[in-house]
């Protein structure tokens, strides 16, 4: 008779479960993994959720791709675990909630630049504030403004980057200032450096402009003329001297990157104006400009004082042969999300989400991502559209009957798909 063979402790096989785990992260070249994680802090590994969710998660995903595309059923809510830092928020749906109404409107916010206040320059549709994102794998919380305050007691939060930063800080703005009284707040708005004071919590909530990241002739005033842009893409001290001491940096850089030329750059100061460069196309120019910031972070930043975020593309939607409407105009006239899951257009690059893990990966101070990017992928409703002004005036009655040419299908209505932004930004904080 065999002797009986020994059982392995649960406890050994869990932990070798956990060490294979590490080392496929570590590995992975899956870009959507950053997602939910800090490219170099991975944390505590927990055997117990990786059994369970590799459990969960093709049970979730066959509930999800037989339920109809606007509900969500309660067993399916059950079945998820609360958010948790490596969750792939990536991986999920946007489910309509007619009972879902946002924090503001365009009415009742005052801050709201014209650009992206599509109700008061006329859009007639609505049901592109209630569609909320459900990750796969976790629940997402609800924005809590409360708690979004309590957070920034005594702090300094500052979103540094394009226009489309200056959505996403407009729209944190909103979802908590109509907790504060009149008397305890202020804004003060400026070209480069904006900042709204919650004066009883001791705290700001602030914007820098710097599109490149890095310092450029094109920061402040923009040069129209996109060909007679140029970086030194091996200086950000002009901007970062502004970044100093804050303690939540939020940092996002991608649609000026992509104009269709190749980037003018240049090493050092600027001789003579425009005399020598060197072009370089934009993945090239992108990835030396983001080691020249990530540069900056590494040797000035103390993680133990100033946490870092980095939000990824913000998608355009200039073709909507990209989502099967040949007929369409841009993003105009979407009222409702794409809902092919994985879709992927034309307006996000991986080649510059391959540079921002590749340079990442490599960084000292963890960075922690806020992917926008697949999410925001859907939402071809979300957009400005032609409820949007140009050159500080409202579109025309011509310019609005020529989509094609006039559509903005870069920035987003507020409120809108950046309110999700932050959900998920408050989540990791």
């Amino acid at each position: 008779m065999k002797p009986p063979h020994a059982k392995v402790p649960l406890s050994i096989v869990a932990v070798v479960i956990c060490v294979f785990t590490f080392v496929g992260l570590l590995y992975t070249k899956d870009i959507g993994y950053i997602s939910s994680a800090t490219v170099l802090s991975i944390s505590s590994c927990k055997p117990e959720l990786i059994i369970d969710h590799q459990h969960k998660s093709s049970a979730v995903e066959k509930k999800v791709n037989s339920a109809p595309e606007e509900v969500l059923g309660s067993d399916e809510e059950e079945d998820k675990d609360e958010f948790y830092p490596h969750c792939r928020v990536d991986r999920g749906k946007w489910v309509f909630n007619s009972s879902f109404t946002p924090l503001y409107s365009d009415q009742t916010c005052p801050y709201l630049e014209r650009q992206v206040a599509c109700v008061k320059n006329g859009r007639p549709d609505s049901d592109y504030r209630h569609w909320e994102w459900k990750p796969d794998e976790c629940l997402l919380p609800r924005f809590d403004p409360k708690l979004a305050l309590e957070k920034l007691r005594g702090k300094r939060l500052m979103f540094v980057g394009d226009s489309l930063q200056r959505g996403q800080w407009e729209s944190f703005v909103c979802m908590v200032e109509f907790l504060i009284p009149a008397e305890e707040k202020s804004m003060k708005r400026g070209h480069v450096h904006s900042v709204f004071k919650a004066k009883g919590y001791n705290a700001t909530i602030e914007f820098y402009w710097a599109p490149y990241l890095v310092e450029s002739n094109s920061d402040f005033p923009i040069i129209g003329d996109i060909t007679k842009r140029i970086l030194r893409v091996d200086r950000v001290a002009k901007h970062a001297k502004h970044w100093m001491d804050v303690d939540i940096l939020v940092f996002n850089t991608y649609i000026w990157w992509l104009n269709g030329y190749n980037i003018k750059t240049l090493w050092g100061s600027f001789p003579n104006e425009e005399e020598g460069y060197e072009e370089l196309d934009a993945p090239s120019a992108y990835r030396v400009a983001l080691r020249t910031w990530a540069n900056w972070v590494d040797t000035t930043i103390d993680p133990n004082k100033t946490r870092v975020f980095f939000t990824t593309m913000s998608p355009t939607h200039m073709r909507s042969a990209d989502w099967n409407n040949k007929k369409g105009k841009r993003c105009f006239n979407e009222t409702r999300p794409y809902l092919k899951r994985g879709h992927w257009g034309t307006g996000s690059d991986k080649r510059i989400m391959e540079a921002v893990v590749s340079v990442t990966e490599r960084m000292q101070v963890p960075i922690t991502f806020i992917n926008i990017t697949q999410i925001s992928e859907y939402r071809i409703d979300g957009h400005t559209s032609v409820y949007t002004e140009t050159g500080g005036k409202l579109l025309t009655d011509e310019q609005k009957a020529d989509p094609q040419h006039y559509a903005d299908c870069i920035h987003w209505c507020l409120p809108g798909v950046p309110d999700t932004w932050n959900q998920l930004f408050l989540a990791y904080l």
